[in-house]
């Protein structure tokens, strides 16, 4: 379980496609803290480290994973969103976020706002997954490339989320521009009330 609370943004050393699965390796500032088999999220996705080795670690991820998220269009020298699993004696200061990452967005707009920045971004609406829990709400949270976000004028396919300078200094929203894809996941707590909604008829 994660915050949305980035720690900070790690390079994309090397990337090696292995049959469905890819292993990235990755470099960062608290590399020499980590364990083989902890849980670290990369934009967002939880990943477990399954290598350390010359301050560097290792992830892999699958297909599944590849398939819902931009994990697959990370390069060489790309810089990935990390945080660590959350501490339970310690504040949530961002809003519980699980790590499994639920779909892709594109963003289509950069305003700048005289010191920060709304991005919009636009995703595949299905109502199906819409009656699960899978939307955004206006003022609710959202977790965009691992970073826990306040929802902007949400509409049925799309949302903004204000970026302040912190925040973009110090993730990989610096890097976005039109046409970059991110992942989202949508809120848990929305998804509970759905399906509660849904099995009790109310």
């Amino acid at each position: 379980m994660f915050s949305g609370i980035v720690e900070e943004y790690a390079e994309v050393v090397k990337v090696v496609k292995d049959q469905e699965n890819l292993h990235l390796t990755l470099k960062c500032s608290f590399v020499d803290e980590l364990k083989i088999d902890q849980s670290v999220s990369h934009n967002g996705v939880c990943l477990t480290v399954v290598s350390i080795q010359d301050g560097t670690y290792t992830v892999t991820a699958m297909k599944e994973t590849i398939e819902r998220s931009n994990i697959g269009l990370l390069k060489v020298g790309d810089k990935v969103n990390v945080e660590r699993s959350m501490m339970m004696n310690g504040r949530l200061d961002g809003h519980i976020v699980q790590g499994h990452v639920d779909q892709t967005a594109t963003c289509v707009a950069i305003d700048d706002a005289e010191g920060s920045w709304y991005f919009t971004f636009k995703y595949h609406f299905d109502p199906e997954m819409a009656k699960r829990g899978y939307f955004t709400v206006d003022k609710g949270s959202v977790t965009v490339n691992g970073v826990s976000l306040t929802v902007c004028n949400p509409t049925e396919d799309s949302f903004q989320v204000a970026i302040i300078p912190y925040t973009y200094e110090h993730t990989n929203f610096h890097t976005f521009k039109v046409g970059s894809v991110v992942n989202i996941e949508f809120d848990i707590i929305g998804k509970y009330l759905s399906r509660m909604m849904q099995l009790t008829g109310k």
